[in-house]
């Protein structure tokens, strides 16, 4: 069995984070499997080394050790790209203008001030560009899955799924994923990084993992990386989708909420037992 905590050097770890690495770590020692840390800082304009370094020593300080060299999502680039070429090798990936105000635009002009159609990555895209060749690729274009054609001929996506209240098999007819998820980013036009879902399946594709230990906010983005595990010929993992830790008003915590961070309870003398019950071990 192995599992993997994979924090974003984009502010320091809180309470939820603290859960969920704590909660991948004792299923893997349950198991007597493997723990990994893996460092999502792919996001170049939030990215700080500090960051970084806190998440190590705050992960240390919880109690959590794991193998080294710790994998960097900054370091994978090659892999991310040999992804995006395979793809596109089978007419699965186009080429995108589009801004988010001009997605937003085509979707509410049928019905304006109707709810937005959005899903895990966002907002449904139109498929304004959807036609387009990779030959017509322009600087700054993003790169997109052409859906449609991605879930075509493919079986049902099926995964094991485990929680606090059930745990079993889920099957999604690929075909929804057409209008829940639609034409998905796998390269952001912003820099020549590679979007989240196409660089945390290959990732954990490379690492082993078995099991991916996360919170019930990412439940619905778990068919769409099973996709792209299908498409990318890698073995699908069990999912444990665990509670989510929320503030005094229900809402999940975030980067921004420093007054629940691990170094701040550590400034004012918290333990790690402290900690753990604060979040419900």
């Amino acid at each position: 069995m192995i599992t993997r905590f994979a924090p974003s050097p984009t502010g320091p770890l809180h309470l939820g984070h603290a859960f969920s690495a704590l909660t991948a770590f004792e299923r893997a020692q349950a198991a007597g499997g493997t723990f990994l840390l893996r460092i999502e800082d792919t996001d170049r304009a939030r990215s700080r080394p500090q960051w970084e370094a806190q998440i190590y020593d705050d992960l240390a300080w919880l109690g959590l050790h794991w193998p080294q060299p710790v994998m960097r999502q900054s370091e994978r680039r090659a892999a991310h790209e040999a992804a995006i070429a395979q793809l596109a090798g089978r007419g699965l990936v186009f080429p995108c203008s589009c801004r988010r105000a001009d997605i937003r635009a085509a979707l509410s002009a049928p019905q304006e001030g109707a709810p937005l159609p959005a899903g895990p990555d966002g907002l449904i895209y139109p498929g304004t560009c959807r036609a387009r060749g990779m030959d017509s690729r322009q600087p700054g274009d993003a790169l997109r899955l052409n859906m449609a054609r991605a879930v075509d001929a493919l079986p049902d996506l099926s995964f094991f799924e485990s929680g606090p209240d059930h745990a079993g098999t889920h099957s999604v007819p690929p075909s929804s994923l057409i209008d829940s998820v639609g034409d998905i980013v796998l390269g952001r036009r912003d820099s020549a990084d590679i979007a989240y879902h196409l660089a945390v399946v290959v990732d954990d594709g490379a690492q082993g993992v078995t099991e991916v230990t996360r919170g019930r906010d990412l439940f619905e983005a778990t068919p769409l990386h099973v996709l792209l595990q299908h498409l990318l010929s890698l073995p699908t993992p069990a999912y444990h989708h665990h509670r989510l830790i929320r503030d005094d008003a229900g809402k999940r915590l975030a980067k921004r909420d420093d007054a629940r961070a691990i170094a701040t309870y550590r400034a004012d003398g918290a333990t790690r037992e402290d900690i753990r019950r604060m979040v419900g071990l």
